[in-house]
């Protein structure tokens, strides 16, 4: 049996042919807001899209019906891949991809000061053009306030294409996201592989080190380490994640409980990595436990199995005594593996 309960499926439905890629963020009056990219008539990566939020009042258990706008489409193409993150000011932080081509996607900041009421114009995270991937649920602030966004760079091929092989580099901000300046390292992948160094991802750890994390065509997530709060980092290495060409997400449980990571784990560990030529590899879907800084791991539980599906794109809000994920659930039955999403709400218990 899997653990925990389903406690919103957002299915496709004519005129909204996907739902993805979302993150949480908790009010003051303890609310809870989840925003996710709803897309309209095609499912692709550079289709419309808006972004919409749903709310829950008895920490996730239930969710409005329906959804309200948080913000409507400004990009050429769409926005998407949402993260949300309350600052050690009490301001709301929204982040986000405005994608207008494949000469320009880059993520920007919102702030709200009002509990998600209003919220102020976008902040340019990037000036120079390009096309640079920020995944949902990414961006962090650290314990001296710095900001930090993971995001990958990819490099125009021709006037219509990028190139798939990703670029590290980190964007920090020491003024609650007003100004914003490159980190002084950057990565390619080590080795040669399809994906490069993709998606990253980025926890600040208990004696203060920072650890990033990419996806790759390797075979694994790869990582490394930063000493100085995100300005310079260690050559990229091979991590213990095994997994497809799918993201790693990771964040602390409440009251110091621990580190959780969710991804696609193709170890054999638990189940045959096996699935259908549809699902991208992105089965089955496992959480693991770490106490001792992402030293090491527990083996890990089963969060979705269905051979037939893929489940990736994990958001992470951690409450006293659970843990919410949401993350895509798609498969033939929804058209298409990103196309359906899912929250689910497990008991800290069951993560055991």
């Amino acid at each position: 049996m899997l653990p925990g309960s389903i406690v919103l499926e957002l299915n496709p439905a004519p005129g909204n042919a996907r739902n993805s890629e979302g993150a949480f963020v908790a009010l003051r009056d303890g609310t809870l807001l989840f925003a996710y990219t709803r897309y309209h008539g095609q499912w692709a990566d550079h289709a419309s899209a808006d972004i919409v939020l749903r709310r829950s009042a008895d920490q996730g258990r239930s969710w409005s019906d329906s959804d309200e706008m948080l913000l409507a489409n400004e990009g050429r193409q769409n926005v998407m891949s949402v993260s949300l993150l309350r600052l050690g000011n009490g301001d709301i932080a929204f982040f986000y991809l405005r994608k207008n081509g494949p000469d320009d996607c880059r993520p920007y900041l919102r702030l709200s000061r009002d509990e998600a009421r209003t919220w102020s114009e976008p902040i340019a995270i990037i000036a120079a053009p390009g096309y640079f991937v920020l995944n949902n649920d990414r961006v962090i602030q650290l314990a001296s306030g710095r900001l930090v966004v993971p995001v990958a760079y990819h490099r125009l091929r021709s006037a219509t294409a990028i190139d798939g092989r990703g670029i590290a580099l980190w964007y920090l901000s020491d003024d609650d996201g007003k100004s914003w300046r490159e980190a002084s390292h950057w990565w390619a992948a080590p080795v040669q592989n399809p994906a490069g160094l993709q998606e990253p991802g980025v926890i600040e750890l208990s004696e203060g080190a920072l650890l990033s994390w990419f996806r790759t065509g390797a075979g694994c997530q790869y990582r490394s380490m930063s000493g100085d709060s995100g300005e310079t980092w260690t050559a990229p290495e091979a991590s213990p994640f095994q997994s497809p060409t799918s993201p790693l997400s990771m964040k602390y449980l409440a009251d110091q409980q621990g580190i959780i990571a969710v991804w696609n784990d193709h170890s054999g560990r638990l189940l045959p990595a096996g699935s259908s030529k549809d699902s991208w590899g992105r089965t089955p879907l496992v959480a693991a436990i770490s106490r001792d800084n992402a030293r090491s791991w527990t083996t890990g539980i089963v969060i979705e199995d269905s051979p037939d599906h893929g489940f990736c794109y994990c958001a992470i809000h951690a409450m006293s005594d659970a843990v919410l994920l949401a993350y895509c659930a798609g498969g033939a039955d929804s058209g298409g593996v990103l196309n359906r999403l899912r929250l689910r709400r497990i008991a800290i218990s069951d993560l055991q």
